[in-house]
């Protein structure tokens, strides 16, 4: 669709972001408001919403990844749809600055009413040689790099002599004790020990996870006592749980970590494999626009998902996700908001579709308003912890309520039986450990058989 193709004497509801949030409301009002003359257009670079908890078991091979997104065009086909991103807002005119994928081509667009959307990106900090080295664990890209990086770092160690060069490429080192790095790293243990058990080269012994969290605790969403006996779990597995301790430098192949009490150094592992969870940021392009942000780069919204400001609603304006700071109004929000996670979105969407359809109808709004029955989390195949109304759960019964609310969260009949399918599968014939090799370079074999040098240079993610 080219620009002098989008709708121009329509009203439009324009949704920055295909997430959660921008996914489900526009498949909730895309019918609604094209039958009473509008359109509906969602604006991503990615043409389809990824079901961010899956993420770790895309990296284990327990799902395929297309499995863990929800194609846009397949769903939202009442929408008008624009593979690009939002680059500035200017409610106070009512448009914003697209700018087309791979660098296409910059255009306005006019709207009547916004739904920001745009979700969050991985939280990095300043330190020297993070960005060079480490990889996130935030889109579905990175998850099948990982899932591929780490089998091959097995095959790698496999073959070599050398005993540095082996025990660097088994050591894998996870920053991050919230839910996505735990999960990632619990999933790629179990993974590996399968891949490894399957190499005869190789034994269990010679794997090495590090996880990494600079507060004192993992999982502030569950319980003490539950974060306490996840730690217990994964040190059982020989996972090394090192609690506040953060990184201070990364140096080549060198990860340098630092003591969070006193500052002072705490060791140095030689790794491969740098995976960094370290919590979310609100996508930075809220900044380039008139609404308002409160102090952690969030949009500020009321409970009722307006976007809200020191006078009151912006009209035509909305948000929801992690890109907005949605009041808590259970109080169980750190800092009195909700907290980042599919949970919330998926429920915010929901109740904000009805409330924009309650302001075109004149009917009072409502607030958004969700008390969570708990938390769930996957630890590996029949491995998992769960709370839920304050009742602690682990191994396979917080396994089993995981995947059954994950099954049944992930949006679309098609998904859902997709995603319940390979599980099953895998649960008759298996994990399956076998990498796709140089995903990351998919012309190296064209180039080499025309004759073209490929580097030799050390492979990295």
């Amino acid at each position: 669709m080219s620009f002098n193709q989008l709708a121009k004497d329509r009203p439009r509801l324009l949704i920055v972001g295909g997430g959660y949030v921008g996914f489900t409301v526009a498949q909730k009002l895309q019918t609604r408001i094209k039958e009473s003359g509008g359109v509906v257009t969602v604006v991503d670079p990615n043409p389809y919403m990824t079901y961010l908890p899956f993420l770790p078991e895309v990296a284990a091979g327990n799902i395929e990844a297309r499995s863990a997104t929800v194609p846009h065009r397949q769903n939202l086909r009442d929408c008008e749809l624009i593979d690009g991103r939002v680059e500035n807002i200017d409610h106070a005119n009512r448009k914003v600055t697209i700018r087309g994928i791979d660098e296409g081509p910059e255009f306005e667009l006019p709207y009547d009413e916004i739904v920001v959307a745009g979700g969050s990106n991985t939280r990095t900090f300043p330190i020297p040689g993070l960005a060079e080295k480490a990889i996130g664990m935030k889109t579905i890209e990175e998850a099948v790099s990982v899932r591929n990086w780490v089998l091959e770092r097995i095959e790698v160690a496999s073959l070599t002599d050398s005993e540095d060069a082996k025990r660097q490429a088994l050591t894998f080192v996870v920053v991050g004790g919230g839910f996505a790095g735990i999960e990632t790293i619990a999933e790629l243990e179990d993974m590996a020990r399968t891949a490894i058990e399957r190499n005869d080269r190789l034994k269990v012994s010679d794997l090495r996870f590090v996880m990494i969290e600079a507060m004192g605790r993992i999982m502030p969403e569950v319980s003490k006592d539950r974060a306490e006996k996840v730690v217990a779990e994964l040190r059982s597995r020989g996972v090394e749980v090192l609690l506040n301790t953060s990184v201070s430098e990364v140096d080549r192949d060198l990860v340098k970590l630092i003591n969070m009490g006193d500052k002072s150094p705490a060791g140095e592992l030689a790794t491969d494999t740098l995976i960094w969870c370290a919590g979310v940021a609100a996508a930075s392009f809220i900044k380039n626009s008139d609404l308002p942000i409160d102090e952690r780069g969030r949009l500020r919204v009321g409970a009722d998902l307006r976007v809200t400001g020191d006078d009151g609603p912006f009209d035509g304006a909305w948000a929801a996700g992690d890109i907005a700071a949605v009041p808590d109004l259970t109080g169980a929000g750190p800092g009195g908001f909700c907290v980042p996670n599919a949970q919330h979105a998926v429920r915010q969407a929901a109740r904000m579709a009805k409330n924009i359809m309650a302001a075109h109808q004149g009917e009072p709004l409502q607030d958004y308003y969700h008390e969570g029955l708990g938390s769930v989390a996957g630890l590996g195949l029949y491995k998992g912890a769960a709370t839920v109304r304050n009742i602690d759960l682990g191994g396979l019964p917080a396994w089993l309520m995981h995947r059954l609310y994950h099954g049944y969260a992930i949006p679309t009949v098609d998904r859902k039986a997709r995603v319940f399918t390979q599980w099953g599968l895998n649960m008759v014939f298996g994990r399956d450990t076998q990498p796709l090799r140089h995903l990351h370079d998919p012309r190296r074999a064209f180039e080499k058989a025309a004759g073209v040098k490929v580097s030799d240079a050390k492979a990295s993610l």
